[in-house]
């Protein structure tokens, strides 16, 4: 499959990166560097580390790139993302799936649509979404059979699904699974297609058999999701109280008074079911999968869940007296970040690592690549959630992990992601371990890496 990488990729080499040499990589006339980065983007992006060094000119058709790989010009573009830089525009299928939401909003509006999404996700707000998520993961762990196989990734992408469809819709939608996963599984693959090909250089005008279906796809999003706003208007008018996000949303207020309109109702709520429900399905999909190779890793984690737990179901409170289970989640998004590119774009007078940048440049820096980065991780393929321990001799470095990006524009869902990811380990792994055997799944990067094949497991006692 195109894009697609096995579980054992080719290592990095130990030299360190002084800087650009030789200009980057060749070029090809009109298309630039396209067919390579489409080829294959991940192994892309590791060869300009390990080839051409830490800073490294490329591009994209026409367009001017720059991919920075030292951790502290990650922090530098992330911190400096609105001035002075702005995010890059990733294409009509993006845009057509994201809106002007959040994540690609600019300036005040950006500041206005921040302000008011943001007391949705804040660590008391994900507190009272934890219960939710505990039951969910429980009545999987009900309907399992010791002995069965199981698609992990289905099966995680079922239950995150509902946990998203509960704490940001409400349990009334729950009827609406179904239609929103499958215009979702739709725009993310037509997304990835696009984002490779050459038809992300194409006007928004030009049809192609890839846009028709997103447009399907984003039709599908539009009528569930305003079908949802509607019943929660109606309920809110007849004194129902509601505590899930689009209430929130609902409600929310800007400096002068103002709701957020229909349209960024759409957006944000779309943003907020991606970091609710895509995100965290593969990243517990790649941990399960790990797991069944690293006995070691798996016999710790059970013995943290019986002393911890005693069998009980795990509460919000538990994820701080978890930690074995948060560096389990913690190493799996280093080695599949789930965001695995970030760019931004240069206005004039910017500069990063004391460089200057020309304006209208792209500049990069990718999580897969960073995050697999020897330098700053040793064995950087190896599942090795020892590496966060407090006592770990080899600290990593700030800026080196950043599954969810970072400075002003990080993700706002990464406190409810984290808290989800490790308490649904914590459900399903004190009744069962995931075996894969041998099988394992390589990775597909569409909006987020997804395993490039089923990922099928047994199901043991552990």
């Amino acid at each position: 499959m195109p894009g697609g990488r096995g579980c054992h990729h080719a290592c990095v080499t130990a030299t360190l990166h002084p800087g650009t040499r030789g200009g980057g990589p060749r070029r090809w006339p009109l298309l630039g560097n396209l067919p390579a980065f489409a080829r294959d983007p991940l192994a892309f992006f590791e060869s300009l580390r390990d080839d051409h060094g830490d800073w490294v000119p490329w591009s994209l058709g026409p367009r001017r790139n720059v991919l920075v790989s030292l951790p502290e010009h990650a922090g530098e573009l992330l911190g400096a993302v609105e001035s002075p830089f702005v995010p890059s525009e990733l294409g009509w299928a993006f845009r057509q799936l994201l809106g002007n939401g959040v994540v690609v909003a600019t300036g005040d509006d950006w500041r206005r649509k921040r302000a008011l999404v943001q007391p949705a996700v804040r660590p008391r707000q994900v507190r009272s979404y934890a219960a939710t998520m505990v039951e969910c993961a429980d009545a999987l762990a009900g309907r399992w059979r010791e002995g069965a196989r199981v698609d992990v990734h289905a099966e995680m992408a079922g239950l995150t699904q509902r946990i998203a469809v509960r704490t940001l819709f409400g349990s009334d939608a729950a009827g609406r699974e179904a239609p929103i996963s499958a215009a979702m599984a739709t725009a993310q693959r037509e997304l990835g297609a696009e984002f490779r090909g050459l038809t992300l250089f194409l006007p928004p005008w030009v049809r192609t058999p890839g846009r028709r279906r997103m447009r399907e796809a984003v039709a599908v999003l539009d009528r569930e999701i305003e079908h949802v706003v509607r019943e929660h208007e109606a309920a809110s008018a007849a004194g129902a109280e509601r505590d899930d996000l689009l209430s929130r949303l609902l409600a929310a207020r800007d400096e002068h008074g103002g709701p957020l309109s229909r349209r960024e109702l759409r957006d944000e709520s779309i943003t907020l079911y991606i970091g609710g429900h895509e995100t965290t399905s593969t990243t517990l999909t790649w941990a399960w999968q790990l797991l069944s190779g690293a006995p070691q890793a798996r016999a710790r984690l059970t013995q943290e869940l019986d002393r911890v737990l005693g069998g009980r179901l795990p509460t919000y409170d538990d994820y701080a007296l978890l930690p074995w289970t948060r560096q389990v989640v913690k190493e799996t998004l280093r080695i599949y970040p789930p965001i695995w590119l970030i760019s931004a774009v240069a206005t004039e007078g910017a500069t990063l690592g004391g460089r200057q940048v020309p304006a209208g440049t792209s500049v990069w820096t990718s999580p897969w690549s960073v995050h697999r980065d020897r330098r700053w991780f040793p064995d950087p393929e190896a599942f090795r959630p020892e590496r966060w321990d407090d006592d770990a001799p080899q600290p990593v470095p700030e800026h080196a992990w950043f599954p969810f990006g970072g400075g002003p524009r990080a993700c706002l869902g990464a406190r409810f992601a984290l808290v989800e990811a490790a308490l649904v380990l914590a459900v399903l792994g004190q009744r069962f371990h995931l075996d894969s055997g041998s099988e394992c799944a390589g990775v597909f990067p569409g909006l987020t890496l997804q395993p490039d094949r089923p990922v099928r497991a047994t199901l043991r006692t552990p």
